[in-house]
């Protein structure tokens, strides 16, 4: 880096879920691994402590309503493996971490296929309020076939039309959420008796092709009114769907090159939306193995790769590609495999870590067998830092979505080992953002800086009511 070339800066969230191991299955059998604790608010509260200590960005959990049934064709192999199963809400971990912080974001993932929207909008606003505005949600339409069987559906819905159905999901809740309730509709006057005016409270008189919502939203404005919306979305309707709502966009390419050209896609298609490139945050998948010696780091990770557990490696990844990998043997060449999804993804893996051999099954368990499908970087504090600066410089991502082989240790080493050398070169904030009287912001105004509420040229801010 020139003298004159400033250093990008970069941004951290911790992935998670409400379940053991989430994407490093095995790894909950190392002595340093707590995710079995998953199950108690101490986890998860010691958990928020560190990474606002850490002046995370934010705690982003993962879920499904389902199991990864699709490798042997039944639950054996995903229970014995302990892969997203068992797995507890995400909701209701979030008013607990939030009393033990300040200002630590949450990004909660909930589907729209199975929860009507008009007791939904009650829950997120409920979390706003409890958070003080630190709640952002994650829109997904559902990929496992094990969730609709359990709902009462023969399978999913057509990929489009669980967009489809997603958008007019949003358009209810923006109408909820923006709509329903004037800023001062509470007038809490105990000597008129009046609490709220409802002169100022107006049914949103929603009939659309999948819901009838003629009501009023049960809540009063929360802070941010809608939280953040987040989306994860990277098929051409789903990046499409991000470009009119996501605010925060989680993507897992594999390569440098592949990110590169998946986030110009993405700052192309908010420009179509009509907002501006950057008005959501990008952040890539990544896995990062540190510790304070490039050879203690590189130590540590033949350490973890000794405990991961590869059959639950492909548990998940048959789910994620939608092929029964239990068909085949760990040394069968993938080229035997007729999927479209499988030569795709091993086509991307191959860029990140090409080995001038054909790559096998048991290659991609061994690939996925720590942090999933994203990259891994292994090294010293600085060498990490280095990498993921080239990662930004080279692809313009805003930061990274850090998934964990062990927990809390892989996001406590980032905090002791990079964090500080990237403060220490000017990259990462030393604490977060507050308003002018010094009180905690919204995760809304941390992310941008631009106030609480969604901005003028976001799609949901159209259902505000016009002042009369």
């Amino acid at each position: 880096m020139s003298a004159n070339e400033q250093a990008p800066r970069i941004r951290f969230n911790a992935f998670d879920m409400n379940c053991v191991g989430h994407q490093s299955p095995g790894l909950w059998r190392h002595p340093a691994d707590r995710s079995r604790h998953y199950r108690d608010l101490d986890y998860w509260t010691d958990l928020a402590r560190l990474l606002e200590g850490g002046v995370f960005d934010g705690l982003f959990i993962a879920d499904v309503l389902g199991t990864y049934d699709v490798y042997g064709g039944d639950d054996a192999a995903t229970l014995r493996a302990g892969t997203q199963v068992p797995v507890n809400d995400p909701l209701m971990l979030v008013s607990a971490m939030a009393h033990v912080t300040e200002h630590l974001g949450f990004g909660v993932t909930a589907g729209t296929a199975y929860e009507h929207p008009y007791p939904f909008a009650r829950r997120l606003s409920t979390l706003d309020h409890l958070t003080r505005g630190r709640v952002g949600w994650n829109v997904v339409t559902g990929y496992l076939p094990s969730a609709a069987r359990n709902m009462g559906h023969d399978d999913q819905r057509e990929h489009d039309e669980r967009y489809d159905h997603a958008e007019e999901y949003l358009e209810v809740l923006y109408k909820l959420w923006e709509g329903s309730w004037d800023d001062d509709a509470v007038r809490a006057d105990a000597e008129s008796g009046v609490f709220t005016d409802p002169a100022k409270v107006h049914p949103i008189e929603h009939h659309g092709r999948w819901f009838d919502v003629p009501g009023i939203h049960l809540c009063e404005p929360s802070p941010q009114r809608s939280p953040v919306i987040f989306q994860a979305g990277s098929s051409p309707r789903g990046v499409a769907f991000a470009a009119q709502h996501a605010e925060a966009i989680f993507v897992a390419p594999p390569t440098k090159a592949l990110l590169a050209e998946t986030v110009s896609r993405i700052r192309a298609a908010l420009v179509e939306a009509g907002r501006a490139p950057d008005s959501a945050r990008i952040y890539a998948l990544m896995t990062v193995i540190t510790d304070a010696t490039p050879q203690a780091a590189r130590a540590k990770h033949e350490d973890l790769l000794s405990y991961a557990d590869l059959e639950g490696a492909l548990v998940l990844c048959s789910g994620w590609m939608g092929v029964d990998l239990s068909r085949y043997r760990l040394d069968e060449p993938v080229g035997n495999i007729h999927s479209n999804a499988i030569q795709s993804a091993v086509a991307a893996f191959n860029q990140a870590d090409p080995h001038g051999e054909e790559w096998t099954v048991g290659d991609i368990a061994r690939w996925a067998a720590i942090g999933g499908l994203g990259p891994r970087i292994v090294g010293s504090g600085e060498e990490v830092a280095d990498e993921l600066t080239d990662w930004v410089r080279e692809t313009g991502v805003d930061g990274f979505n850090l998934a964990y082989a062990v927990t809390p240790g892989t996001f406590a080493d980032v905090v002791q080992h990079v964090v500080p050398v990237l403060q220490e070169r000017g990259q990462y904030p030393r604490a977060y953002p507050t308003r002018p009287d010094g009180a905690p912001t919204t995760l809304r105004d941390q992310l941008f800086g631009r106030g609480h509420r969604l901005p003028p040229e976001h799609h949901g801010a159209r259902f505000r009511r016009l002042p009369v």
